[in-house]
């Protein structure tokens, strides 16, 4: 079995594979006050929550975008089970041509994320993520990786709406959405739902007409599927394409006898 990480700014996923079987999906609150022996505490009980023996594992690889807990998240894993930790960066072999300005400045999980779209999907394809940011990143029909572009994302559009507009609520985006609200609160779920999904369709189209049509689709991400229902174009939804992607890095990175 192998544990499969990836540590957002927001959220932490957690995933086990056999041979080629995604056995769970967990999600944990990114913290940075946790010690490496309280994650270690926390790792050790989803896996038992979901019928994994820690001795299972044979391997674990970790992408991440908060660097400090990068080290206590690996420490944390070989506290649980003694195990080989990769961290996707350079040195790892992903499969992918990374063609922009400065590859080492690639999110580890804009790697993962497209390695698991060109495992899965015929190229070329547009990526979109929408999680603390949505980003939207583009693979070409030679598996090289073009770039994209970065928003802020959905949580964080409305916490800022909030935020600076005192006379607006804190307010949940599930629930029925109108494009005509009625009272603040449809008109809010109006402007940050809808906007949202306008703003992915529009960004299609500048790719489309700037790069022709992509093969795929497909999208990832804690707020796809409040948001892609009101998008206008087909698009693919994945909710395990960045533990996919991490798998498959590992498998060619991984020695053979493991």
């Amino acid at each position: 079995m192998v544990l499969t990480i990836d540590i957002g700014n927001s959220n932490i996923i957690l995933g086990v594979y056999q041979d080629e079987r995604l056995l769970f999906v967990s999600r944990v609150r990114t913290s940075l006050r946790k010690t490496e022996s309280e994650y270690a505490v926390l790792l050790k009980d989803i896996l038992l929550l979901h019928g994994v023996q820690c001795q299972a594992l044979r391997g674990g690889i970790i992408s991440s975008v908060v660097p400090p807990l990068t080290p206590v998240l690996r420490a944390a894993v070989t506290i649980v089970h003694e195990i080989p930790v990769m961290v996707v960066g350079p040195g790892l072999r992903t499969g992918l041509n990374i063609r922009i300005d400065n590859p080492g400045q690639l999110g580890a999980d804009l790697v993962a994320t497209a390695v698991g779209a060109v495992e899965k999907y015929p190229a070329p394809i547009l990526i979109l993520d929408l999680r603390t940011a949505t980003k939207i990143t583009v693979v070409d029909r030679n598996r090289s990786f073009r770039g994209g572009s970065i928003m802020p994302g959905v949580m964080i559009a409305l916490d800022a709406l909030t935020r600076n507009a005192a006379q607006l609520p804190d307010i949940s985006l599930e629930g029925d959405v109108k494009l005509v609200g009625t009272n603040t609160v449809d008109c809010m779920r109006s402007g940050v739902v809808l906007g949202a999904a306008s703003m992915l369709d529009g960004m299609i189209d500048r790719y489309q007409q700037e790069l022709g049509e992509f093969s795929t689709i497909v999208a990832c991400g804690g707020m796809m599927k409040l948001i892609l229902p009101y998008c206008r174009h087909a698009i693919q939804m994945d909710d395990s394409l960045l533990l996919d992607g991490l798998y498959a890095i590992y498998r060619r990175n991984a020695p053979e006898d493991t």
